[in-house]
Parts: C-alpha cells; structure tokens; sequence
C-alpha cells in the first residue's frame, strides 16, 4: 500500500498519513469553510444591492447617514469571526507543533525496546542534492527513510551547505533545514506505506532531483532493518580504519 504522490492535495493539505498531517488539513478545511461563507455573503448582498438598486428601480439615490443598528452588528460579528478563527487556529497549532506524547502500542515499544513515552528520534541531515538519515542506533540510510508505524518520530532536521526544505506533505508541514540550525519536526505514520515528498526550498542546480521518502514498516521489520543497516556501517567504518592504517603504514602513498 503506497501513499500518493507529493501533489499536496488540489485544495486542501493531504491528510492520512500522521495526527499532525490531519490536524493541518482540518485547519484549513475550516477556514476555508468560514472564509467561503463570508465570500458568499458579501457576494450575495453585493448582486441585491445590484439589482434593488439599479437606475431603473432607483433613478433617484437615497441619501443616508448611516445605518447604527447595522454598524454595529457587522462590527460584532467579525470581531467574533476573528476571535473564533484565532482560538482555534491556536489550539490547533500547539497539537500540530508537539509531538503527541505516546504511543506507540505495547507491541511496537517492545519490538523497539524502549518507553512507550519516548518518541523516536531521527536526524534529518540536507545535503546538495540528497537527504541523509541517522538513526538512534547509529544506522544511517539515504534517500529513503525507514520508520515504524504506530510510533510517534521526532525529527531534527539540519543542513551541510545550504538552505533546504524537508516536505512529506501526507506526513505533514515542510520544516527549513538551515546551515547552523536545527529545526524541529514531528510525524506518526498511521499505516505501513511509502510517503512520498521532495526538497521544498530552491537550493541549486539540481533542487528537483532532490527527492524525500518515508518507508512506513511494522516495528520488528523496522527493528530487523535498523539492525542490519547498523552492521553495514560498522563494517564500513572498520574498512576505512583499515586503509587509513595501510595508508599511514606506507607513508600516505
């Protein structure tokens, strides 16, 4: 089972994919709605205006200074048309921002061997022009990153060179990796899946190749992954200790 394409939906954020993604969606979903009815009214009264007031029916304009009652309720009501749209935009953004605090099922935190509690943390490293992927093990991958499903992952993203931008829009918003700075993000994939994304910041020549993937597993299959992959880099760095010993050995030659 794959997840669409990194589209970011036609209309609204893609949702479906992590709490935060959804939480996002149902943000603007929301506004959009309000801003919707608003754009309608306004456009309603504007064609009655229109229309009970042309030349024909109005040939003479009626002069009025002003309306008190009718000032008065607009006023109101988009004072609490802001207050409402600002309280919850509000409530939402703090869930969207903190990882949600749990929660990985029994299962997964004993196949992962840690706190139900304790969200996963993987480093996101930017680099002209591919992502790299380190892991609390010590594994690392690129390109593709591997997470568990039903596992909340917190994400410290960080770049090598440039300005970059991590962005699986299924999984969530897009988050800056920028030089010197590290920033914070957060996903829980709902279901075993590949999320597809890209690069969301202009970052030279080849941005478009710049592609970003979240592999979603079952915990053990992720356990037995993570494993293997941390095998493969030790076995990397004993064979560059190696040569770097037969290099000194022979004078650097």
């Amino acid at each position: 089972m794959s997840a669409a394409p990194a589209t970011a939906g036609a209309l609204l954020p893609e949702r479906g994919g992590s709490p935060n993604a959804d939480r996002i969606a149902s943000l603007y979903t929301v506004i959009l709605v309000i801003a919707g009815l608003v754009f309608a009214g306004v456009s309603g009264a504007l064609v009655y205006a229109l229309v009970r007031y042309n030349r024909r029916r109005s040939p003479i304009a009626v002069q009025s200074r002003g309306h008190t009652r009718l000032e008065i309720g607009w006023t109101l009501a988009a004072t609490a048309l802001i207050v409402f749209i600002a309280t919850f935009s509000l409530t939402k953004l703090d869930a969207i921002d903190t990882p949600d605090r749990a929660l990985a099922s029994p299962a997964a935190a004993a196949a992962l061997h840690q706190s139900r509690s304790a969200p996963m943390t993987i480093r996101v490293v930017g680099r002209q022009y591919i992502w790299m992927y380190r892991y609390p093990n010590g594994a690392i991958s690129y390109e593709e990153m591997v997470a568990p499903v039903g596992v909340t992952v917190k994400l410290d993203i960080v770049s090598r060179d440039v300005a970059h931008s991590w962005w699986i829009p299924k999984l969530g918003g897009k988050f800056d990796a920028i030089p010197g700075y590290t920033n914070h993000t957060w996903f829980r994939a709902e279901r075993p899946g590949v999320y597809r994304g890209q690069c969301a910041e202009l970052c030279g020549r080849n941005h478009a190749d710049m592609r970003a993937q979240v592999r979603a597993v079952p915990p053990a299959e992720y356990e037995a992954w993570a494993a293997r992959q941390r095998r493969l880099v030790g076995a990397a760095e004993a064979r560059d200790a190696r040569d770097h010993r037969a290099r000194s050995a022979t004078g650097g030659f």
